[in-house]
């Protein structure tokens, strides 16, 4: 008898585990502050249903968190997207009640969040970077040294970016934004992102390859980024991704931006084996069998500003 109750026993507790374990789960990314995504450059909040932030959002509500994704210009400068962010940012505090936002950027949602932490510092908890543009990019240099101002190779260029960014607002619902790709260089260029840490610092290294300040008029900074062009065969961005990483020679970079532009603040960890894309959890999630899930890290971000108090 003692031993049949024993199996029982036994029996309930397999029975309940995935039950348990989802309760301990609960509340595991529940921060004390909304947490609002940022998307970079040619980006988008969801086109044609498919989030920018590839099941992301999904996962972090999942658990507890209260998460909105921004819609910014896909083409403008820092500063423009800077501002429709900030807009967004005080609808989101009117609605929830709360008194401030973690922000998270990928690429140039970067500095557009850093924009907005910059100007209000008392409406920003957090600011963490992801593939963050803080301090150039390669690309953007060669871009626009092969397109320099005033040239009809800069139209042509302005002219085609301004196109795709039109598509990208059409199919994403944000025709009403506008769309400036030379700007957009502008900003994302060595030159013009010492221009903008200038007058924004908050986070930003001043040696060449180190942390920032973890915190900076009450606001704490965070970053992290892969360091690996082409991840999974499988992945239509992977080949042009390894292509756009040639450009930075030896140096460590995700194939748009270099592994030391990227840190800001406290670096989490640069050298995970993702690419630009694969930070965001593209192409629908076909990133490395090698490495830890992407919507993992945004995950234990949450959690890490959770038990930040934040």
């Amino acid at each position: 008898m003692k031993r049949l109750l024993s199996r029982s026993a036994f029996a309930l507790v397999l029975l309940l585990l995935p039950f348990a374990s989802a309760l301990a789960s609960t509340g595991y990314t529940q921060t004390r502050y909304p947490i609002v995504l940022v998307h970079g450059l040619f980006g988008f909040g969801q086109l044609l249903g498919v989030d920018y932030f590839y099941q992301v959002p999904a996962a972090l509500k999942a658990d507890g968190a209260q998460v909105f994704v921004a819609e910014v210009s896909a083409t403008d400068s820092n500063e423009a997207r800077g501002e429709q962010l900030l807009q967004q940012v005080q609808q989101i505090l009117a609605i929830t009640g709360a008194q401030k936002v973690n922000l998270i950027g990928h690429s140039q949602g970067a500095p557009t969040a850093r924009y907005v932490a910059g100007v209000r510092p008392d409406l920003v908890a957090s600011v963490t970077t992801v593939g963050g543009v803080n301090k150039g990019s390669t690309v953007a240099d060669i871009v626009r040294g092969v397109a320099p101002p005033g040239t009809v190779s800069e139209a042509v260029a302005s002219a085609i970016a301004g196109a795709l960014a039109k598509v990208i607002a059409f199919f994403s619902g944000t025709s009403d934004l506008p769309q400036q790709p030379i700007a957009a260089l502008n900003s994302l260029t060595t030159a013009g992102s010492l221009a903008f840490n200038a007058k924004f610092p908050g986070g930003v290294p001043t040696s060449a390859c180190g942390e920032g300040d973890y915190q900076a008029n009450g606001v704490r900074y965070y970053s992290w980024t892969g360091a690996a062009t082409t991840t999974n065969i499988l992945d239509p961005l992977t080949i042009p991704m390894g292509v756009l990483g040639l450009a930075f020679g030896s140096t460590p970079s995700d194939g748009l931006v270099g592994v030391c532009s990227a840190h800001l603040g406290q670096v989490i960890r640069d050298n995970y084996q993702m690419n630009h894309v694969n930070e965001i959890n593209q192409s629908f999630g076909l990133v490395s069998l090698f490495e830890v899930s992407p919507v993992t890290l945004y995950r234990q971000q949450a959690n890490r500003l959770k038990n930040a108090g934040l």
